[in-house]
């Protein structure tokens, strides 16, 4: 048999935790798109080394901003590319601070910044960015494809040759993965990536869809 999304989506969910939306640590919605935003070319465990002691002194934009870019990098310098994602991360807090609640601790994102072109607009949220946000704060139907996801579409033959983007492998798996499983997309493929079916020695015997699987390459 082949490995069908259906299937795929009917028993992973079992291999992971479902109640974790995401494991990037964060306070509240301002934090959780800042987390995102240091975790490109880093991994959760790395970003989650640096975002406590950050986001105990700048839970908010406001907060962001009064700590600075060169106070911001004190707190992310052991993350790649921390240099950019402080200037983003600054940009961000600033565009935020246009609207209501850009003091509050507790800071959720205005209903307007619920649409993926809307959030794009902010300064270093891409579509992948995007759509993460999207998907773990308002359980929107969105795909945010990480390495993870990008990796294992291809290696179950979910998408073709010609997806070599993460927006056209999102396209692709939105068409071929039943309505019904949108919403848990992003966090069971990312889960079932970063543990179980991972690039190199895959735990193939902790796999509950591995019997419906015949993806070639997988034990290099």
């Amino acid at each position: 048999m082949t490995l069908t999304p259906d299937i795929y989506f009917k028993y992973v969910p079992t291999a992971v935790n479902m109640n974790i939306r995401s494991e990037l640590y964060s306070v509240n919605e301002f934090t959780f798109a800042v987390a995102v935003i240091l975790s490109a070319q880093a991994t959760d465990k790395k970003v989650n080394e640096v975002t406590p002691a950050l986001f105990r002194v700048a839970p908010s934009p406001a907060k962001m901003i009064a700590l600075g870019e060169d106070g911001l990098k004190k707190h992310i310098r052991v993350l790649s590319f921390f240099n950019n994602k402080a200037k983003s991360i600054i940009g961000l807090a600033t565009a935020l601070m246009d609207d209501v609640g850009g003091t509050d601790d507790n800071y959720k994102f205005p209903k307007k910044y619920h649409n993926r072109d809307a959030l794009m607009k902010l300064p270093g949220i891409g579509q992948k960015t995007a759509n993460v946000i999207m998907n773990v704060l308002w359980n929107a139907p969105n795909i945010g494809v990480d390495t993870h996801v990008f990796r294992n579409a291809h290696r179950y033959g979910w998408v073709g040759m010609d997806a070599n983007t993460p927006e056209k492998v999102e396209e692709q798996l939105l068409e071929i993965i039943p309505k019904k499983y949108h919403p848990i997309v992003n966090h069971v493929m990312v889960l079932h990536g970063r543990y179980i079916c991972r690039a190199l020695r895959p735990k193939c015997g902790d796999c509950p869809v591995a019997q419906w699987c015949n993806a070639g390459a997988k034990t290099i």
